[in-house]
C-alpha cells in the first residue's frame, strides 16, 4: 500500500469515527428525549397536571343578587343592579408597577395612593382597587390588560323610591348586607348565597374559558311588604310640608289598614336617600314611628272612656259632673279651660275634658284599668318585627299612686309609639278586635284577638265622630264626603325634673270613614314652633290632607255625602235631560 492510499485510509476511519460519534450523540439525546417524554406524559402525568391546574385553573365566585322588596302593588322599592369591582393580585402586578399612574386615571383614584395601597400589600393575594363601579368604567380598566388585575362581577342595592321609603325600608352596606329597617330584618330572606366556578387563566391571570360549574347562585327571594306607595308618597308629601310650615323638629304619620293589620304608609321626617352613604346619620334614618316614644296627652282618652264602659259602671248616657272646672289629686290641681259643669261621656272626649276623664279613671279598679289599657298594646311591642322597636312605656298598676291613675286618664306618665297609638285606634275601628300588626302584604288576615266588646269599641267610635264636628276640637281632621272619628291631642315635652312649658307634642289620632272603619291613622308633629302648637291646629290638618287623597285612591265609599231636598232632585234629572 503506498504512503498516500495509507495516509486516505486514515482520514476515512477518523470521519467516519467522527460520524459515528456526532450519531451516537443525537442518538443519546432522542432517547433521553424520548426517556424523559415517558417520564412527563407517563410516570408523572398527575403530579404535572395538578401543577399546571394550579397555575392555570382558579375558582371563582358567581355573586348572588339580592331578593327585591316590592310594595303591595307590585311597585320595586328596593332592587339589586349589577356592578363590577376591580381587585389585584399585587405578586402578580409587581412587574408593572410603573404602569399605576395608567391604572389610577381609568380607576379614577389617585395614583400615589394607589400606589402606596399595592406596595404596602405585595404580600397578599387579593386586594380590592374599587368597588361598585359602573360596567363601562370596568372595561376601560380591564383594557388596559395588566398582569394580576381581574374584575368582579357584583351587585349594588338601589332605592326608587329613595327617602319616601328610606325609614321603612332601610339599607345594606357596601356587601350588600341588610344594615338597617327591612333590609336588615329579613335580611336571610332577601339574601342570596354565591355560587362557584372554575375557570382557565392565562399567564395575566385572564379568565379565557370556564372549566366547569362547581355550585350554582341561590339568588335571593323577592319580598313584598304592606306599604302602598301611593299613600306613602301622601303621608311623606304631607307631613314633610307640615314640619316645615311649622318649623317642627320632626313626625311622624302611620296608617294602618284596620281589618287587616297592614301598614299602608309609614312616613318620618326628616328623612335620609338610602341611595347617598354620606346621609347614613342615626338621626336621620331611624323609624321614629317605631322606635320614638311620646306621651299621647289627650289622644289617650278614647282608651280610658273603653275601660269605663267596659268595667260596667259607665254607659254611653252616664253622666259626669266637672263642677267647678277643675280636680285636685294629692298636690295637683288638673282643670279644664272652663267648668263644663255635668256632661257626658261623649262630650268629655268632644271638648277633651281633663277633669272628667280623671274622675272616670279614678273610680275605676287600678287593675281593671291598667288591665284595658295594657291589652290596647301599651307597654307592649307589636308583632311588625322591625329592627329597634320600642315597647312604649306603661308602668304596671302595683306601682301606681293615685296621681299616677290620674295623670294616665289624660296622657301622662305613659308613652307610646305612634305605632302603637295607631293599633290602639284601629281596635275601635274593628269592633274591638285587635289584628297582629303586620309590615308584609297579607292574602288573607289573621284572626284576631277580642280587646273590648263590639258595643263598647262602637260606643266610642260614635263619640270620636263628635270631636271632628263643628262642637268638637278636631274640625280641622273634617274630609269632605266622610265621616271621621278621631281625636286630638297635646302634650307637654317631658324635660328634666318635669315637662317643659314650651315645648310640645301636637297629635290627632282618627278613623276613616267612621261608619264602617278601612284606615286608623295618627300623626305626631314633635315640637311645633310659632303660634299654633295645638294638635288640633298642627295635626289635624295633616290627618285630612292624607285621608282625603288616601280614601280616594283606595276607591272607599263616601259615607257622607249632603242631604237632597225634593228641588236638588227635580234639577238634576232636567239636568240629565237636557244633557241627552
Amino acid at each position: 500500500m503506498t504512503r498516500g492510499a495509507e495516509k486516505k485510509q486514515k482520514t476515512a476511519r477518523r470521519i467516519g469515527g467522527r460520524v459515528t460519534l456526532v450519531i451516537t450523540f443525537f442518538a443519546l439525546v432522542a432517547l433521553s428525549l424520548m426517556v424523559r417524554a415517558v417520564q412527563l406524559q407517563v410516570l408523572n402525568k398527575d403530579f404535572l397536571n395538578r401543577q399546571a391546574d394550579t397555575r392555570h385553573l382558579r375558582t371563582e365566585s358567581i355573586s348572588a343578587h339580592r331578593g327585591n322588596i316590592l310594595d303591595r302593588n307590585g311597585e320595586p322599592l328596593a332592587i339589586s343592579t349589577p356592578v363590577d369591582s376591580i381587585w389585584a393580585n399585587p405578586k402578580e402586578f409587581a412587574s408593572s408597577v410603573e404602569k399605576i399612574p395608567q391604572l389610577a386615571k381609568a380607576l379614577g383614584v389617585d395614583s400615589e395612593t394607589l400606589m402606596r395601597r399595592i406596595t404596602r400589600n405585595m404580600d397578599k393575594e387579593f386586594l380590592y382597587l374599587k368597588r361598585h363601579l359602573n360596567p363601562n368604567p370596568a372595561l376601560r380598566v380591564m383594557a388596559l390588560k395588566l398582569p394580576g388585575i381581574n374584575v368582579q362581577r357584583e351587585y349594588r342595592r338601589y332605592y326608587p323610591a329613595s327617602e319616601v321609603t328610606g325609614h321603612l325600608v332601610g339599607f345594606t352596606n357596601i356587601d350588600d348586607e341588610g344594615q338597617e329597617g327591612l333590609e336588615l330584618a329579613m335580611n336571610h330572606w332577601l339574601e342570596g348565597e354565591s355560587g362557584a366556578k372554575r375557570v382557565l387563566k392565562d399567564r395575566l391571570g385572564r379568565s379565557i374559558e370556564n372549566v366547569e360549574s362547581i355550585r350554582p347562585p341561590r339568588h335571593g327571594k323577592d319580598l313584598r311588604i304592606s306599604i302602598d306607595l301611593r299613600l306613602q308618597y301622601l303621608a311623606y308629601r304631607t307631613l314633610k310640608a307640615a314640619v316645615k310650615t311649622h318649623n317642627a323638629r320632626s313626625g311622624s304619620v302611620v296608617i294602618l289598614d284596620v281589618q287587616t293589620g297592614e301598614v299602608l304608609a309609614m312616613a318620618n321626617q326628616p328623612t335620609y336617600n338610602p341611595n347617598d352613604r354620606s346621609q347614613f346619620v342615626a338621626a336621620r334614618y331611624r323609624n321614629r314611628a317605631i322606635t320614638d316614644i311620646f306621651e299621647p296627652g289627650s289622644s289617650i282618652k278614647p282608651l280610658i272612656i273603653a275601660a269605663a264602659l267596659e268595667s260596667g259602671q259607665y254607659h254611653p248616657s252616664s253622666l259626669v259632673d266637672t263642677s267647678p272646672g277643675y280636680i285636685t289629686v294629692g298636690a295637683k290641681k288638673i282643670e279644664d279651660h272652663r267648668n263644663l259643669g255635668r256632661i257626658s261621656l261623649t262630650t268629655i272626649l268632644a271638648r277633651s275634658s281633663n277633669v272628667g276623664v280623671t274622675k272616670l279613671a279614678m273610680t275605676l279598679q287600678s287593675d281593671q284599668l291598667w288591665g284595658t289599657v295594657s291589652q290596647f298594646g301599651l307597654g307592649e311591642m307589636t308583632s311588625s318585627g322591625f329592627p329597634g322597636e320600642s315597647a312604649g312605656m306603661l308602668t304596671h298598676y302595683s306601682n301606681w299612686r293615685p296621681i299616677s291613675q290620674a295623670t294616665i286618664a289624660y296622657g301622662y306618665g305613659v308613652a307610646v309609639t305612634p305605632l302603637q297609638l295607631a293599633q290602639a285606634y284601629a281596635v275601635i275601628g274593628n269592633g274591638g278586635i285587635m289584628q297582629p300588626i303586620s309590615l308584609f302584604a297579607v292574602e288573607e288576615a289573621a284572626r284576631g284577638e277580642r280587646i273590648v266588646s263590639n258595643d263598647t269599641a262602637n260606643a266610642v267610635r260614635r263619640m270620636l265622630e263628635e270631636v271632628v264636628r263643628p262642637s268638637g276640637t278636631g274640625t280641622k281632621a273634617s274630609v269632605d264626603g266622610y265621616r271621621i272619628a278621631g281625636k286630638t291631642g297635646t302634650a307637654w315635652k317631658a324635660a328634666k325634673g318635669g315637662h317643659s312649658q314650651n315645648k310640645y307634642f301636637s297629635i290627632f289620632a282618627g278613623l276613616a270613614p267612621a261608619s264602617e272603619p278601612r284606615l286608623a291613622t295618627v300623626v305626631v308633629i314633635d315640637e311645633p314652633s310659632g303660634e299654633l302648637y295645638y294638635g288640633s291646629d298642627v295635626a289635624a290638618p295633616v290627618f285630612a290632607d292624607v285621608m282625603s287623597e288616601s280614601l280616594r285612591l283606595l276607591a272607599v265609599p263616601p259615607d257622607a255625602m249632603p242631604a237632597r231636598g225634593p228641588g236638588d232632585v227635580i234639577q238634576a234629572m232636567a239636568g240629565r235631560s237636557v244633557s241627552q
